[in-house]
């Protein structure tokens, strides 16, 4: 690092009034734009889940890009990525280009038939699905409750980016939690207020300005950072050594070598099922379903499928910042003194930007925590209203009463989130969206082989998914961090008769499946009813433009103005045979 690079790096203490400024002025506009959400598109009536929760299934090709890739590359993303290849280098952080790669061959796959599916009969979650295909309270219920809960600790990791992002711009600090937290109850609060008022609308408008910022930022930076660090060869050559010397420690202290450059040959499994479970797991996440079902037609989604990849392009060269703060020496130091590699990308950031574009850098990160969010919540929301509330609690309830608990339980999850953030280690929350990655795994049979076949049987599906669960749940428990020593320290271990690293999950699916075979065998030998399917072969090929789908939503608007105005009017059937009702 140069002399001029260590006054850059060394000067850090106190308010950036700038920076702070500019990230303030964004963030009104955004706020703005939230609240100004409710009109795009606009809606008669925003009292059903469809509107509120959907956006009233009426996004195209471009608003859907933008709102699915403002849902899976977060605000957290674009700290923890680069963090883990500061911190560890190209298994932990670099693993995730690769997974983003191989995860939209998957979802153009599966993706166009749950859309098609999802449309012909009103379907708003995966578990509504499922319910469907097997007329299955317990399974649909499992599916719901696991994606609820592996969603709130994604929720809480959000708040974590923008934590990360105002405690680099120097706000926070002391002894009084009211004032030390402040600018992130002010966030939460303006979050909770417009994701309230205009429902999944908010984050598709706003999502367009997280990602031009974010696109700009790393652009910028990939091409103006280098040049002040000695280039790649330096960058790279930098990254080498670090991981060297950190290897050298850890076997001097006894430990393991966990850190690599360039993966070995012992790093293979790992890197290749973290990859391969991630791709796989992403989109079983109640908030990418969301997203995807938002849009207008299932031409819509395979689109995506094809032009998201631009995100990836980003992600990787995102990632490689980690290795640039290593070159320029940036020390990732919180508020509380202690060393945080979450912290590296905002301090990068601050030490080498101009104040003013540091502040539209840590916009950008702010901004994009906002998005996922939002539809993070709005998702766990619809899960717990529509398949635990109307399905276990109320069952008349009207679409109106269903998107009116909707909007109550937004509100709670994000406060769950927020209490979460404030009370609990952040380490905790990372360890959680770790287990919940295992856990929302183990719900692909039951979601992603439906929707080819209904030859596996519900109770094998259920027995899979629970033998899946604890599997991994056990496992993730028993990894130990060599440095803390604390449980839940990581999601690979040893896979059983083959005796090298994987990622847990995969190794819990695969037992899943195994148990879900081995049950569908038995019950189909002992003739034991799978349940009815409420879903026909052409369900699975609609679009938009079907008749048959025109009828049922024309149906449904019209249930839900009736809805308006008699609270307790029941849906009737449509006279088209295999279909029912919209949910």
């Amino acid at each position: 690092m140069t002399p001029e690079l260590t006054v850059l790096a060394a000067d850090t203490d106190g308010v950036n009034g700038v920076a702070l400024a500019v990230l303030v002025v964004l963030f009104l506009i955004v706020t703005v734009a939230g609240f100004m959400a409710s009109r795009f598109k606009r809606a008669d009536s925003m009292e059903s889940l469809d509107e509120w929760g959907l956006g009233g299934r009426s996004f195209g090709t471009w608003i859907t890009w933008f709102l699915l890739g403002g849902d899976l590359y977060t605000a957290y993303t674009f700290v923890a990525v680069p963090a883990a290849m500061f911190a560890t280098g190209a298994v932990a952080g670099f693993f995730a280009v690769p997974y983003t790669i191989i995860l939209y061959p998957i979802i153009f796959i599966f993706m166009a038939r749950l859309w098609s599916v999802s449309h012909r009969h009103g379907y708003v979650t995966p578990a509504d699905f499922v319910r469907g295909r097997y007329d299955d309270r317990g399974l649909s219920l499992a599916v719901a409750v696991t994606g609820f809960v592996a969603t709130m600790p994604y929720i809480a990791l959000q708040l974590v980016g923008i934590q990360a992002v105002l405690e680099v711009v120097g706000l926070g600090g002391g002894d009084n939690i009211i004032a030390k937290d402040a600018p992130l109850f002010i966030a939460f609060a303006v979050l909770a207020a417009y994701t309230y008022s205009s429902g999944l609308r908010a984050p598709a408008v706003i999502a367009f300005v997280k990602d031009i910022l974010i696109y700009l930022v790393i652009i910028v930076a990939v091409i103006y950072l280098p040049g002040q660090v000695g280039g790649w060869e330096a960058i790279f050559g930098a990254a080498e050594d670090k991981m060297d010397a950190n290897n050298a420690a850890a076997v001097e202290a006894g430990l393991n070598p966990t850190s690599s450059f360039v993966p070995g040959s012992g790093a293979f499994w790992a890197y290749a099922t973290l990859a391969l479970g991630s791709a796989m797991a992403l989109f079983m996440y109640p908030h990418s379903v969301t997203a995807s079902l938002s849009s207008n037609s299932r031409n819509t989604i395979r689109r995506n499928a094809s032009i998201l990849p631009a995100y990836s392009f980003v992600l990787g060269l995102l990632a490689l910042l980690g290795w640039v703060a290593i070159a320029a020496g940036t020390q990732p130091i919180g508020l509380d003194g202690e060393p945080n590699a979450q912290l590296v990308i905002p301090q990068l950031f601050e030490d080498m930007f101009p104040s003013w574009f540091a502040g539209v850098a840590f916009a950008a990160i702010a901004i994009g925590a906002l998005v996922p969010a939002a539809i993070m919540s709005i998702a766990a929301a619809n899960t717990f209203s529509r398949n635990i509330y109307k399905e276990w609690i109320n069952k008349g309830a009207t679409p109106a009463q269903e998107a009116k608990v909707s909007k109550l339980m937004s509100l709670l999850v994000k406060a769950f989130a927020l209490v979460f953030v404030l009370t609990l280690d952040k380490q905790n929350a990372i360890n959680f969206q770790l287990l919940g990655g295992i856990w929302i795994m183990q719900t692909f049979p039951a979601i992603v082989f439906s929707l080819f076949t209904r030859w596996f049987h519900r109770y094998g599906l259920l027995l899979g998914w629970a033998v899946g669960l604890v599997y991994g749940t056990v496992e993730a428990y028993q990894v130990v961090n060599p440095v803390t020593g604390k449980h839940f320290g990581g999601s690979t271990a040893l896979i059983p008769g083959i005796g090298e690293l994987g990622y847990i999950a995969v190794t819990a699916f695969v037992l899943n499946v195994v148990v879900a075979v081995v049950v569908t065998a038995v019950m189909r030998a002992m003739k034991v009813s799978n349940g009815h399917d409420e879903t026909i072969p052409f369900d699975y090929f609609a679009d938009a433009d079907d008749p048959r789908v025109q009828k049922d939503l024309v149906e449904h608007d019209a249930d839900v103005a009736t809805d308006a105005r008699a609270p307790h009017h029941e849906a009737d059937g449509d006279d088209v045979p295999g279909s029912t009702p919209a949910r």
